[in-house]
């Protein structure tokens, strides 16, 4: 039976206890409170296909997202924040080990050669995982002195079981995994979760009964490890939803059914509200718990929406014009594919309702995070810090970004300031970013020193995987 793995409720004298804990943390003298300041706490929270004009704060019109608009207003917005990859388990894996998609060990959701076979529906695929070799942010925050936990999807293990969040540095894991296909979230109602090493039947979604939402699942989980941290000790908490990736199925698809629109789109819309009111749940608690006051919460998305390229799925993100205007999709190098939402929240550290307008990634993920917990451990990483640009710090110094991608053929992107370029076996593409966000006009003709300079780097980009080979 499925039940809380954080929180003993067996203590009833809980609360008694923490106001006499009070009492005597009161009476300490300034320099014994000024010896136990820590390091702040970071909660890392991440949406699954959501789109970066899905939300109030990049111009969504139709779908409630009070929230995630409520965190962009009281902290900063980052308007050129992009994922790892424009698929969910390459950019998890930059997400997780600091190195891009030329360095990483997954490069795709499944193998051009190689890797560990397994079921995917009714399809035989072979999948790459992080190994043992691979550093993850994990590691680097329990080696310097965090707690760290991860809930909901992690979707780097392949199929290898011993390749789970807590045998690649995350002391707490509930969610589901691609290797435990029992576990795995086809379905938005799990019939059972992997919780720290053990298959944990939850009881309200068997026999195909829709009682308890995998968001609502994550958000539970993540509330009660909260209530488990202790003074002295920072924390890492990410926290995956599902949503709003495939298939249409929310919690309550009754929240839009005074609107005029097709079913479908009531649905999805009822997802992305659902999942909003899920960050507010999160908030709500950092802020009564008083955790916010040394807590930094991330808000972002893996890559673009439309989960498949399918007539229902389009149809949906081009009626909510989830894309905003950017150009392209989910698996597509242009912007709409990996140009995510980024919200920076962290009352009486970060300024609200500002925006920065650096380039950022999810490389830059670990030694942010390093930055914030000032961190001594060493790492390579093809990543750099943003936390100053979160306080209000500017660069004038462009630096690449790079992506590479496998599913259309080997496909080359990078970010260089104002240009973006994509390139192909069969050309080259440049965008000026700064005039034509929706890449609408190739210019790469008309810019050869650019080009030049863009290709010298792509020289020595990448190192070869013996999973993703270019032909």
């Amino acid at each position: 039976m499925y039940t809380d793995p954080f929180f003993d409720k067996t203590n009833t004298n809980m609360f008694f206890k923490i106001k006499i804990s009070l009492l005597f943390f009161a009476a300490l003298s300034s320099v014994q409170a000024a010896a136990q300041q820590q390091a702040p706490n970071i909660v890392f929270i991440l949406a699954d296909d959501l789109g970066y004009g899905d939300v109030g704060v990049n111009g969504q019109k139709l779908i409630r997202t009070a929230h995630i608009d409520a965190l962009a207003k009281e902290g900063v917005t980052f308007s050129n924040f992009y994922a790892g990859a424009p698929v969910c388990s390459p950019s998890r894996s930059v997400l997780i080990t600091g190195l891009h998609t030329g360095h990483t060990t997954i490069r795709g959701n499944a193998t051009k050669q190689g890797g560990l076979a397994g079921s995917k529906g009714k399809e035989t695929v072979h999948r790459a995982n992080l190994t043992e070799k691979d550093f993850t942010v994990g590691r680097l925050m329990q080696q310097s002195g965090y707690s760290t936990a991860l809930m909901g999807k992690w979707h780097l293990d392949g199929y290898d079981t011993l390749a789970t969040p807590i045998h690649r540095g995350f002391d707490v894991f509930s969610g589901w995994l691609i290797s435990y296909r029992g576990t795995y979230a086809n379905s938005y109602w799990p019939a059972q979760r992997y919780q720290n090493g053990k298959i944990v039947p939850i009881e309200r979604n068997q026999d195909g009964k829709k009682g308890y939402y995998t968001d609502d699942i994550c958000t539970d989980e993540s509330i009660a490890f909260l209530s488990k941290q202790k003074q002295g000790k920072p924390f890492l908490l990410m926290i995956n939803y599902n949503s709003p990736h495939s298939p249409l199925d929310a919690a309550d698809p009754t929240l839009y059914k005074d609107k005029d629109w097709p079913e479908d789109m009531k649905v999805y819309a009822s997802m992305v509200q659902h999942l909003d009111e899920n960050v507010g749940r999160i908030k709500e608690y950092l802020i009564e718990s008083g955790l916010a006051k040394n807590t930094i919460v991330f808000f972002c998305s893996d890559n673009g929406p439309r989960s498949e390229n399918t007539k229902q799925q389009t149809a949906v993100a081009d009626f909510f014009d989830s894309n905003g205007q950017l150009l392209g999709y989910k698996r597509d190098m242009y912007e709409g594919g990996i140009h995510v939402p980024m919200i920076v929240w962290a009352p009486g550290k970060i300024k609200g309702g500002t925006v920065s307008k650096e380039p950022a990634y999810f490389a830059d993920i670990m030694p942010t995070f390093a930055d914030i917990a000032g961190s001594k451990v060493n790492y390579v990483t093809d990543g750099a810090s943003f936390y100053g640009f979160a306080k209000g710090g500017k660069s004038n110094k462009p630096r690449f970004l790079y992506w590479e991608f496998f599913e259309k053929g080997f496909e080359q992107a990078v970010c260089y300031g104002k240009w973006k370029a994509i390139k192909t076996k069969e050309k080259i593409e440049l965008y000026d970013l700064d005039n034509d966000i929706g890449e609408t006009r190739n210019i790469a003709s008309a810019n050869p020193d650019v080009i030049r300079k863009i290709e010298t780097y792509l020289k020595h980009a990448r190192t070869d995987s013996p999973f993703w080979p270019v032909d």
